[in-house]
């Protein structure tokens, strides 16, 4: 790029030379040169003239009054062949080139030359070098930047198989497209180097954990037992185990293991987004204690109805670039009632999710699941964060549903309200 970048300069420069070369040569030297051959042209036939009037004086042919007279006409006759010189210059100089034509093909030759090296060439390059992998990737969606970013990773451990750091980036980003069983190896590389570590193991568990789809094994389990006895409040860890707390709705312990991460005070962990998932993991605690004015011996006995809430590919694609949104989902009575008889709310990073709706998620312990025989069953993703169905959210239904169904039901998020 350097050499394309001279080679161009140096071609710019030629071309202005030989503008500007012709310019001056027209304007001052050929002008000095022409009075000058004027002038020299003038006093030599001067001094011819001259030299044969002389010539006549002294062989007698002229006399001595005849001989001034020519001398002085032939003065007379130089100083008018110079004046006519000096307008004949006069005249030249103004025919010369203007000044404004070698500046107006100047500025458009530097004018066209850089617009077309900046649409054609490489000075974004040349001037952004160290930030060009960025350039070269901001149009790309998370999934395919990780790709690549998994890419340019395994390039440099074929150099350097050692480097832990590069071990862990890479096991990130294979969680980040779904590469499980690339992350749970990257994190292996880790533990071979570094040795065991609490956080290195709540890293691998969590990769497991995924790959199990999100189920705890007793292997996983061992790996997390191994993590606490190495640091009881590993925020790798115990973030996991909060994430599969929230996930079976048991609220108390996801607070209780986020909020010890919280509490740790340890550096490298994202406070605001625990302190967010807290609250929304006390927000459906008190939704599902308000509504719970039965048992927990009667709720089980009541209706419970298993939904297998998913996302289309092109709903989720659509969704990739954005900030994570809330789900609402809910049952109304197939009567038309719109008061909803259970409700939930979670979000669409935990999609895909199987839940239960029961009496336990009851807007009232009067109006539930067991009110009716039959509902209608929503799952939306809200635009604007708020509860009901509007114009641009996202939608499932499935309706008609006996409450007493004891089949699991999928709610694919598949279509946009209009």
């Amino acid at each position: 790029m350097i050499t394309l970048l001279i080679l161009i300069v140096t071609f710019l420069l030629l071309v202005l030379l030989v503008i500007w070369g012709h310019f001056f040569r027209t304007n001052f030297i050929e002008v000095k040169n022409e009075n000058a051959f004027r002038e020299q042209t003038n006093v030599d036939l001067y001094q011819e003239h001259k030299a044969e009037i002389e010539r006549d004086y002294q062989q007698g042919a002229i006399d001595e009054e005849s001989y001034q007279y020519l001398v002085t006409e032939l003065d007379k006759s130089l100083l008018l062949d110079m004046t006519a010189t000096e307008k004949q210059s006069a005249k030249l100089v103004n025919k010369k080139m203007s000044l404004a034509w070698p500046v107006a093909i100047t500025l458009f030759i530097l004018i066209f030359s850089i617009g077309l090296y900046q649409k054609q060439g490489a000075y974004q390059q040349l001037s952004n070098a160290a930030t060009m992998p960025v350039a070269e990737h901001q149009n790309l969606t998370p999934e395919q930047q990780a790709m690549v970013q998994i890419k340019q990773i395994k390039q440099a451990l074929s150099k350097d198989n050692d480097n832990s750091e590069l071990w862990y980036s890479l096991g990130q980003a294979s969680i980040a497209v779904g590469d499980f069983e690339q992350a749970i190896s990257a994190f292996d590389q880790v533990i071979r180097i570094e040795g065991q570590q609490a956080d290195l193991l709540g890293a691998k568990a969590q990769a497991m954990y995924y790959k199990n789809n999100q189920k705890i094994t007793p292997e996983i389990q061992q790996i997390i037992d191994k993590a606490l006895a190495l640091d009881p409040v590993d925020p790798s860890t115990n973030v996991l185990l909060g994430m599969d707390s929230f996930i079976h709705q048991d609220y108390p312990k996801a607070i209780h293991y986020w909020q010890s991460v919280v509490d740790s005070g340890k550096e490298n962990i994202n406070a605001e987004a625990l302190l967010g998932a807290i609250n929304e993991a006390r927000s459906r605690l008190a939704m599902t204690q308000s509504g719970q004015a039965q048992s927990p011996e009667d709720v089980a006995k009541g209706p419970q109805l298993t939904l297998n809430i998913s996302l289309t590919d092109d709903i989720k694609a659509q969704l990739a670039q954005g900030e994570d949104k809330v789900v609402f989902v809910y049952a109304i009575p197939a009567d038309g009632r719109r008061m909803p008889l259970a409700a939930m709310k979670i979000m669409t990073s935990d999609l895909p999710i199987t839940l239960t709706l029961s009496n336990a998620q009851a807007m009232s312990p009067q109006f539930n699941l067991a009110s009716s025989d039959k509902v209608h069953i929503f799952a939306i993703i809200s635009k604007q964060g708020s509860a009901g169905i509007k114009s641009g959210d996202y939608k499932a239904e499935v309706k008609n549903i006996a409450t007493s169904t004891k089949e699991p039901i999928d709610l694919v998020i598949n279509s946009i309200v209009p």
